[in-house]
């Protein structure tokens, strides 16, 4: 299943006074149900240069891409990565898969 990349402010306004929100130790994780997968990702300037929050915003595209067929049904989700020393893609495929498991996602 792919998903499409949500970009409009509105979509993000609303998940972000609606959705539901599932913590992990490097992500937190907006969802809300929806009509078809969608994904957003929410990153500050307190990651980085522009160099480091793009590295971490392809890596956070990569694991969800992997990790999205194992969420049943549709959902608008907004990924938000936690600031630490060290960001890698498997850390992310991990915490992921752990919310959807906790969530029921």
């Amino acid at each position: 299943m792919k998903y499409v990349r949500l970009k409009k402010q509105t979509d993000f306004q609303r998940l972000f006074q609606k959705g539901k929100r599932a913590f992990a130790p490097s992500v937190t994780l907006l969802y809300r149900p929806s009509e078809r997968m969608r994904m957003g990702i929410s990153i500050g300037k307190k990651h980085g240069k522009s160099v480091q929050r793009n590295r971490i915003k392809r890596l956070l595209r990569e694991a969800f891409r992997n990790t999205q067929g194992e969420i049943k049904g549709t959902y608008s989700v907004i990924l938000i990565p936690k600031v630490c020393e060290e960001y890698s893609y498997a850390t992310f495929e991990q915490h992921l898969r752990c919310i959807i498991k906790k969530e029921r996602l």
